[in-house]
């Protein structure tokens, strides 16, 4: 079971939460998949969604690289969710540590995904540590991304279908990042 470690209302009305758990298990709208340019899920978080939500999953990826080609930061791919609890998968494409410019691709990534959540209508949204896994992104400096990244989503669309993002983390160091970013922000004290 998942456990909520923080929750604030952000100036827009949108509640942002962080959370201790399982990012397959969570019962939103659509999760974020830590993904590829190609969408092969072989490895990492990819993987792990692939195997639990069943071969659909893949099969509707090949299909979406097959007709978009690759996908970019700034723009996320999306397929059913297979057999998780959610709707959707967003497939963002977070940056490989190393490769150049990896802040603003991390930020391309986050802001896209949020974008096509609201785009597809959707009311909730469970997003992980982007590119802290096998990419390798430091996670103090990913947590200061992403909750930057959420928080300028929602400054510049304040009429948006989104009311709800969980930054869901595995682990006890990328919850030790996030609450350290979460505090920096000091969320709590937004009206």
């Amino acid at each position: 079971m998942n456990q909520l470690l923080a929750k604030a209302r952000l100036s827009s009305g949108v509640f942002l939460e962080l959370v201790q758990g399982d990012i397959t298990i969570e019962q939103v709208d659509a999760v974020v998949n830590a993904a590829n340019a190609h969408l092969t899920h072989g490895g990492g978080l990819a993987g792990v969604i692939a195997r639990k939500g069943g071969p659909t999953i893949q099969a509707q990826s090949d299909a979406w690289v097959r007709q978009h080609g690759p996908v970019t930061h700034a723009q996320p791919a999306y397929t059913s969710a297979g057999e998780l609890p959610a709707r959707f998968i967003i497939h963002a494409v977070g940056p490989v540590w190393g490769s150049g410019q990896e802040t603003e691709k991390l930020h391309d990534a986050v802001y896209g995904a949020l974008a096509l959540a609201a785009q597809l209508d959707l009311d909730s949204i469970a997003m992980p540590a982007i590119s802290t896994g096998i990419f390798g992104f430091p996670l103090d400096l990913a947590a200061q991304v992403i909750l930057e990244s959420i928080t300028a989503y929602f400054h510049d669309h304040t009429d948006t279908s989104l009311q709800q993002v969980r930054v869901v983390l595995y682990d006890q160091q990328a919850v030790a990042a996030f609450q350290a970013a979460w505090l920096s922000k000091d969320f709590n004290s937004q009206p």
